[in-house]
């Protein structure tokens, strides 16, 4: 059986993952620090991880597995993820695998290096924007399909 599990935590897609989970009837689980209201959904449970730095990422981590799916932007976490079988879905709707997670991890780990050096820089990342959603959803949809179908 397939779980869909959500990094929680400012992630901008959780009515539309909840929306495909449904569709699928495939459990789902919003793994945050709090802040977040439970679904009425009975496919959807929220759990509360105590507060520290990436304690709802190690809770992931430790319970997802082959079959799964994970969301999350969080490229450490992803590839923790992708090496425990499960498969990973951006918010933005970007699958990422064991062939392109290397590289994203090695841009994440140079511009984290770039910014530090640049101590006045204020840029940010671009808006979420509807195309964003749309790409989101086709993913999930396809990927969480895939699962189900082993």
């Amino acid at each position: 059986m397939s779980t869909l599990y959500i990094d929680a935590d400012a992630c901008p897609v959780k009515a539309e993952a909840e929306r495909v989970a449904t569709r699928l009837r495939v459990p789902m689980v919003l793994v945050c620090n709090g802040g977040l209201r439970p679904s009425a959904n009975p496919l959807v449970s929220l759990v509360i991880v105590p507060e520290g730095p990436d304690v709802a990422d190690q809770w992931i981590a430790d319970r997802c597995g082959r079959g799964d799916v994970v969301v999350t932007s969080d490229l450490p976490l992803a590839d923790r993820c992708l090496k425990s079988g499960a498969q990973v879905v951006q918010h933005d709707g970007e699958v990422l695998s064991m062939a392109n997670i290397g590289p994203r991890l090695a841009t994440r780990d140079l511009m984290s290096d770039i910014r530090a050096a640049n101590p006045f820089h204020q840029g940010g990342g671009a808006a979420f924007s509807k195309a964003n959603r749309s790409r989101f959803l086709q993913s999930l949809d396809r990927v969480l399909a895939a699962a189900l179908r082993g």
